[in-house]
């Protein structure tokens, strides 16, 4: 049975576990995306996301306890300027973990943890749609079409209404 064995211990004693994980969740609020292997990210993605989501409140008790796990000012700071008010209309899900293969030296498996509203290419913005023509639409002449992109129909229409006097 595997009662009372929720987290990853990766391999290391708890002080070295939780310095490791503060360290990249720190890496990960500054550069918005990090390589790493499957299971720290999969243990990061555990630490890092309660943080975001006490940063969304902005409180002095809110500050001292995400200090308190991540022991950088300046993560801190950007966390709660930055990170927070981009994530704030989220429910949860602040990161995303992509497998990337195995690396080279050791086949371990690798992953990009990412923080989600900071990717551009999953993140377009709903594309405008298209406006949909339809195939026995109004036809246009090419000469009319050709001068309009040249900017001289109102020439030529000045030119027709002089002929037009003159007759």
């Amino acid at each position: 049975m595997r009662h009372g064995k929720k987290i990853n211990h990766l391999g290391r004693k708890t002080a070295h576990r939780k310095s490791m994980l503060a360290n990249m969740a720190c890496s990960l609020i500054e550069h918005k995306r990090i390589n790493t292997t499957v299971a720290k990210a999969k243990a990061l993605k555990v630490f890092v996301e309660p943080l975001v989501t006490k940063s969304k409140e902005d409180t002095t008790h809110n500050r001292r306890l995400v200090f308190s796990k991540l022991r950088q000012k300046e993560a801190v700071a950007e966390l709660f300027r930055e990170v927070a008010p981009k994530v704030g209309d989220r429910p949860g899900g602040y990161t995303r973990v992509i497998k990337l293969g195995n690396r080279l030296g050791d086949n371990a498996d690798m992953a990009l943890i990412e923080l989600v509203d900071y990717n551009e290419t999953y993140n377009l913005s709903k594309p405008e749609k298209k406006k949909s023509t339809r195939r026995a639409g109004k036809k246009k002449s090419t000469e009319a079409t050709a001068l309009k992109a040249e900017g001289k129909t109102e020439e030529k229409s000045s030119e027709n209404k002089e002929d037009k006097k003159e007759e």
